[in-house]
C-alpha cells in the first residue's frame, strides 16, 4: 500500500472508460447497473458529477458544505460524449490534488466533515471503480481495477476493515457487493477520511496506514519534518498502528496523529491513542517531540487539543498518560495541560485528566 495521488485517479479513470468503451452502441437507460436502482446511463453521469465536485471542493476550500453547482449534460450527449465528460472531469480532479498545497483541506460530510487531496483522490477512484464494476455486471462487461490501487485504495478510505486475500474482493464486499468468507454481508457502509484536530498553533493530522508504514520504514510518511524528525516514539507508534490496521482492529479516531506547525508547515513530532478505550472509558495517550521544537508549548497544545477532543465523546470518561520518573520536561507538560498524579510507584509516573 501506498499513499493515493492524481496519478492514480488519471489511471482509474483510464481503466474504467477503457472498459466501458466496449458497450458505447447499447442504450444505457435501458440496463441496470448492477445491483443499485440507477441505469448505466444515470449511474455513469453520478461518476462525473462527484469527479468535479471533489475537483470543486479541494480547489474552492469548502469548508461547510458542497461548491452549490450541479454537472448537467447537453441534451443529444450520447455514451461516448459521456465517457468524455468523466476523462474531463477525472483530469480536474487529478489536476485539483496535483496542485493542492499540503494541509489544504475541503467540505467532505463523512465522517469528520473534511478531506484532504489524497482523501478526494480516493473518493474519486472509489466512484469510478465501483460504479464502473456496477455498469460492467449490467452490460455483462468484464472488470477488474489493478490490485495495487485497490490495496491502497482500501488503506486510505476503509482504515477500519481487515484487509483480505485480495484486494478487490474485499473492496466488493466492504460496499456491500461481494461476499468473503468468515465475514458477516455488510449492508451499511461508509468510508472513512483521516481526522484532524486544530490547536492553536499546530494541526493534529491523522495519520493513514500507507503513511504510517513509510514512516515505520525510516520515510518521512509524506510530511515535510522539522530537521531530527520524526522522532523514534512517532516511528514506534506508526509501527503499532500498522500492526492495527493489518489484524482488523485499527480504529483511525483512536490513532497517531502528527504535529503540522502552522507558521511553516512542518512536522515536529506526534502524539496518539495507545488504543482504543477500555471497558471503564479510560484512554493513554502518548507524544513525542523533535528537539528543535521542544520548550515552545507545543506539546502542551497538542496534548490539550487531543484530550479535549477526547473526553468530548461519549465513550471516554478519562485520558492519562505515563512519563518517565526522570522525564521532568514531560511531567511538566501534562501538569500545564491539566492532568493530576495519580501514582507516583517504579520507574514511571501517571497522570489523569477526567471528563
Amino acid at each position: 500500500m501506498r499513499p493515493i495521488n492524481g496519478d492514480d485517479v488519471t489511471e482509474a479513470v483510464a481503466g474504467a472508460t477503457a472498459v466501458l468503451r466496449a458497450a458505447v452502441d447499447r442504450d444505457w437507460k435501458a440496463v441496470p447497473a448492477g445491483a443499485l436502482e440507477w441505469d448505466c446511463h444515470t449511474t455513469a453521469v453520478h461518476v462525473a458529477d462527484d469527479l468535479i465536485a471533489y475537483a470543486a471542493n479541494l480547489a474552492g476550500r469548502a469548508q461547510d458544505a458542497y461548491v452549490p453547482f450541479e454537472l448537467t449534460l447537453d441534451g443529444g450527449t450520447d455514451n461516448s460524449g459521456l465517457l468524455h465528460v468523466i476523462e474531463t472531469t477525472g483530469a480536474l480532479l487529478a489536476a485539483a490534488v496535483r496542485t493542492a498545497p499540503p494541509g489544504v483541506r475541503g467540505f467532505h460530510p463523512y465522517p469528520f466533515r473534511s478531506a484532504d487531496a489524497e482523501g478526494f483522490a480516493a473518493m474519486g477512484i472509489a466512484e469510478v471503480l465501483l460504479h464502473t464494476h456496477d455498469m460492467a455486471l449490467g452490460l455483462g462487461l468484464a472488470y477488474e481495477p489493478p490490485a495495487g490501487l485497490v490495496e491502497s485504495l482500501l488503506a486510505c478510505l476503509f482504515p477500519h476493515v481487515q484487509p483480505g486475500p485480495a484486494p478487490w474482493p474485499t473492496l466488493l464486499w466492504a460496499t456491500g457487493r461481494g461476499e468473503l468468507p468468515d465475514r458477516a454481508p455488510v449492508t451499511e457502509w461508509r468510508w472513512n477520511n483521516n481526522l484532524v484536530i486544530p490547536a492553536e498553533r499546530v494541526t493534529l493530522t491523522g495519520v493513514r496506514p500507507a503513511a504510517a508504514r513509510d514512516l515505520r520504514l525510516g520515510g518521512d510518511g509524506g510530511f515535510g519534518w522539522l530537521d531530527g524528525g520524526p522522532y523514534e516514539g512517532t516511528r514506534d507508534a506508526a509501527g503499532m498502528l500498522v500492526k492495527a490496521y493489518e489484524a482488523g482492529v485499527h480504529r483511525p479516531e483512536f490513532g497517531v496523529f502528527v504535529l503540522v506547525r502552522h507558521e511553516d508547515g512542518r512536522a515536529i513530532g506526534g502524539i496518539g491513542f495507545h488504543g482504543v478505550p477500555d471497558e471503564d472509558g479510560r484512554v493513554e495517550i502518548g507524544y513525542d517531540l523533535v528537539e528543535g521544537a521542544r520548550g515552545q508549548g507545543y506539546a502542551t497544545e497538542a496534548l490539550r487539543a487531543l484530550a479535549d477532543w477526547a473526553l468530548a465523546r461519549d465513550d471516554v470518561s478519562s485520558v492519562f498518560a505515563t512519563v518517565d520518573r526522570d522525564n521532568t520536561a514531560s511531567q511538566a507538560v501534562v501538569g500545564r495541560a491539566g492532568f493530576t498524579q495519580v501514582s507516583g510507584e517504579g520507574e514511571e509516573f501517571a497522570y489523569e485528566l477526567r471528563r
